[in-house]
């Protein structure tokens, strides 16, 4: 099967199409014929800190068909349509075929495309913990999400309407349409405004990207507001965990967010697309052999809304 494969010594890009051999499931895997796969920031992160998968193949957010399922599953046969994220389990969704186990995937909607699919699992779940589980977001609260254009920005303005939030959003001049058009009430363009310079208090602030110091964040929140870390540079990343627990001593919080892989999470979010209450924003679509122009784009951090590789197009 084709693949695309880290090589760290390949110069300039490390990502290379190569003929590997096809893999096999183990009597509690799924054998998934991916069809599209989505890039997050977590692939090239990793591929940064040298946090190489086993089988040195990025790619976790994937939709495809079910080649072939092992003894011991139950809820999957052949031809079954799925998505899933892979990130627990070892990536290797950059292939034209993916082992799995069963726990990963989850059914496909049937009216959304394997594109779509694939844009959905780690960026939207990351969007959900962050506003229910780290900040208990409630009806009537106001949420500033700084990074609203990206994969995670996206999910997390349409889900903040869903939980019936007043939503601002932080974006560049180019994206301030979008965003408007996927339910924000308000948006900072930062190339015009500063949101620190608002009287505006928040109840909710996501950091998705933006290097804004910590103290400003915390001023912008109101008595009892919680900024919530999600992403950023890695520099931003390291300082929210280092200074965020010192910044939360009185009544605002400064938390960071891992978000988990839960299937539970991604099958309700497969509902919420099925009724049309979230949709995926898809930036470009790239071929297979095209992946480390894809990678590039997406690490240069103006990607509005996901990226997307078609393995095999349907």
């Amino acid at each position: 099967m084709k693949a695309v494969v880290y090589k760290k010594k390949s110069y300039p890009d490390k990502l290379v199409l190569c003929d590997i051999e096809k893999p096999v499931p183990n009597d509690s895997e799924v054998l998934i014929k991916v069809f599209a796969v989505s890039l997050n920031a977590a692939d090239y992160r990793s591929m940064k800190m040298r946090i190489i998968p086993k089988r040195k193949i990025f790619g976790a957010d994937i939709a495809g068909q079910i080649e072939s399922v092992g003894k011991n599953i139950s809820s999957f046969r052949t031809g079954d349509e799925v998505m899933g994220d892979l990130a627990s389990y070892g990536f290797g969704g950059l292939a034209e075929y993916v082992t799995a186990p069963e726990r990963a995937v989850i059914f496909k909607p049937k009216q959304i495309s394997f594109e779509e699919a694939a844009a959905i699992p780690m960026a939207a779940v990351t969007a959900l913990q962050a506003l229910r589980d780290k900040a208990n977001i409630q009806k009537g609260q106001r949420v500033l999400i700084v990074g609203c254009a990206g994969g995670v920005g996206t999910f997390a303005i349409q889900l903040a309407k869903y939980f019936k939030a007043e939503v601002s959003g932080v974006c560049s001049s180019k994206n301030v349409q979008q965003t408007l058009s996927l339910g924000a009430d308000y948006v900072f363009d930062y190339t015009r405004e500063d949101f620190t310079e608002s009287n505006k208090r928040y109840n909710i602030i996501l950091g998705i990207n933006g290097n804004y110091p910590l103290l400003a964040y915390k001023k912008n929140l109101t008595s009892n507001g919680i900024y919530v870390m999600v992403g950023g540079s890695i520099s931003q990343i390291f300082k929210s965990l280092l200074f965020g627990w010192l910044l939360s001593f009185g009544s605002k919080k400064m938390k960071s967010l891992a978000a988990k892989a839960n299937k539970t999470d991604l099958e309700f979010l497969a509902k919420l697309l099925e009724k049309g209450i979230i949709k995926p924003v898809i930036d470009q679509c790239y071929p297979l052999d095209k992946t480390a122009d894809a990678m590039n784009y997406l690490k240069q951090g103006h990607s509005a809304g996901k990226v997307v590789i078609n393995i095999e197009p349907k």
